[in-house]
């Protein structure tokens, strides 16, 4: 049982629902082009529409700096949401004042609307009580369904929640259950993917799956800073010689730990990254003095998925080398299909997140594949970081405090 609530807990039928919604989806020329975030809430709207609630969504989009512009109105999603839902949607120009409110006056049962851009009023991320309590006239209950969102200490994400009966939609839910049984309360052994380009935009998230993982598996840019303060020559390719000291104190720690960090033995090189260059695969110990290590070599790729093939729980944020070039897609195409098949297998529990591993994961066909996929970028990054998430925070914390039966309002 989550120490939140959820819709499960709340009389929410025929009530005005706030929900905290993520609508912050890329938009070029008026249009939609990415419909993935407004999928993830046709669940909790669903489930609002059979109880007769009326729904009112809040979000933010883009950085509009605390002032209305119309570049960043929410006014575009509207047609995509329309589309997705089957029915219109309504839209309001403002999220607060008149014409919210006559707005949400007007919403008949199981209907939807859109307020505008939270983030036009300086209240939002200012989490100003006055600005959360003219939201919170809105309605009678909040739902966040946006955990994207959780990382931030704003009005919509944390002062609703301390005003109004609180839960957590059925998107949020299945975040956060899946990340707490990864990482939390994983079965073991536990094994974390860790790639990109540099050690020090990935700091605090090494230093805190090293005390949580049994086997970290490491690759991209940041391994070659690791493999450098081994003493290795990795000849022109990306690393952060001043994180050296560092790297050698997170292997260090590592090992006291217990857990087993795997690096790179071998690596695909080349003189530039670009197509068509010719490649070399090397020793780790024979890296070119003139070439880049731009991918991990075949043996690195059979050790990885030897040492998945004995976990229970694996955990990917990142890929393994400069997959959007081919052929230095190879490595992470592999890893990502092995990974695939070991959760089809009911092998592993497997949870991904961020915007590389997001795309490297579809260029291998994989997106499907894993237990659970996060499009949350920042908030899974300081989840995996071991940061406390306020918009979590306030959920947990949020009134009544009481999980027994249906919350009476």
């Amino acid at each position: 049982m989550p120490d939140f609530l959820t819709l499960d807990d709340l009389s929410l039928q025929g009530k005005t629902v706030l929900l905290r919604a993520d609508l912050n989806v890329p938009v070029d020329q008026g249009r939609v082009g990415d419909l993935s975030r407004l999928e993830r809430l046709l669940p909790t709207l669903k489930e609002l529409r059979a109880k007769n609630a009326r729904i009112v969504l809040l979000s933010h989009f883009g950085r509009p700096e605390s002032r209305p512009d119309p570049r960043y109105s929410l006014h575009p999603v509207v047609a995509a949401l329309s589309d997705l839902w089957g029915q219109p949607v309504a839209f309001a120009e403002d999220c607060i004042g008149p014409k919210a409110a006559n707005a949400v006056k007007a919403l008949q049962a199981g209907q939807i609307l859109i307020l505008e851009n939270t983030r036009f009023h300086a209240g939002e991320e200012a989490n100003d009580p006055a600005f959360a309590q003219e939201l919170a006239s809105l309605g009678d209950v909040y739902i966040n369904d946006a955990f994207s969102a959780a990382h931030r200490a704003h009005a919509s994400t944390v002062g609703l929640a301390r005003l109004l009966p609180s839960a957590a939609g059925r998107a949020m839910q299945e975040e956060i259950e899946a990340l707490t049984r990864a990482l939390e309360k994983p079965e073991r052994p536990l094994a974390a993917i860790v790639g990109g380009s540099k050690i020090s935009t990935k700091l605090e998230l090494l230093q805190n799956l090293m005390g949580k993982v049994d086997i970290l598996v490491l690759g991209g840019g940041m391994a070659n800073t690791f493999l450098a303060a081994k003493g290795l020559t990795i000849g022109r390719s990306l690393s952060e010689p001043d994180m050296s000291p560092t790297a050698q104190t997170i292997m260090a720690k590592a090992e006291q730990r217990g857990c087993h960090i795997l690096l790179p033995q071998d690596a695909v090189t080349a003189p530039a990254l670009k197509a068509g260059v010719p490649v070399k695969t090397v020793s780790v110990q024979s890296v070119p003095a003139d070439e880049m290590i731009l991918d991990i070599g075949p043996a690195s790729v059979q050790e990885i998925k030897d040492n998945l093939a004995l976990c229970k729980t694996i955990v990917w944020n990142g890929p393994l080398g400069a997959f959007e070039t081919p052929p230095f897609d190879k490595a992470t195409t592999e890893v990502a299909i092995c990974v695939a098949d070991l959760t089809k297998r009911g092998k592993v529990l497997s949870v991904a997140g961020g915007g590389d591993t997001m795309a490297a994961l579809a260029h291998a066909g994989t997106t499907h594949g894993v237990s659970y996929l996060s499009a949350a970028g920042g908030a899974f990054l300081e989840w995996l970081e071991g940061r406390i998430l306020p918009g979590v925070e306030a959920l947990k914390q949020a009134v009544p405090k009481v999980k027994t039966g249906k919350v009476i309002m």
